[in-house]
């Protein structure tokens, strides 16, 4: 299964911030969100810049104490960022993502932000898959 699929069910809408931005402002859109990263972008979701999370958030809050809150994303964001294509198949993506220590790719089509999968999202499918393949087996195993 292509991660087009994935986009397809979920949605394609992506929260971005720009890299100028507090880490306060940062946290408020976590929350009201109920995410865990955003892509950070300067041209309003256009392009990739960054992707920042709350795990970018805990260490510099542990490093550097509550002045982070005050400090820019851009300071804090992840500026290398891995990136998939909508073509790019799931178990590719999950086990890229487990290489890369990474929870979130943004998907990215021609140079342009188009989405983002987590790896909530694999796992979510592939347990969809997973009680698909149980149903099938279970349906043909009670046949008369």
């Amino acid at each position: 299964m292509h991660i087009s699929e994935v986009i397809r069910r979920k949605g394609d809408v992506v929260v971005t911030i720009g890299p100028d931005a507090t880490v306060a402002q940062l946290i408020a859109l976590l929350d009201e969100h109920h995410i865990g990263a955003l892509v950070v972008s300067e041209d309003e979701g256009a392009s990739v810049a960054g992707i920042v999370s709350e795990r970018d958030v805990v260490i510099h809050l542990h490093r550097d104490g509550p002045a982070v809150l005050e400090a820019t994303v851009g300071s804090i964001m992840s500026a290398e960022v891995a990136t998939c294509v909508p073509e790019d198949e799931l178990e590719t993506l999950a086990r890229r993502m487990t290489d890369l220590r990474v929870r979130h790719l943004p998907v990215v089509v021609d140079g342009r932000l188009k989405a983002i999968v987590s790896i909530g999202d694999i796992v979510k499918n592939r347990i969809d898959e997973l009680q698909d393949e149980r149903d099938q087996l279970v349906g043909y195993v009670q046949q008369p």
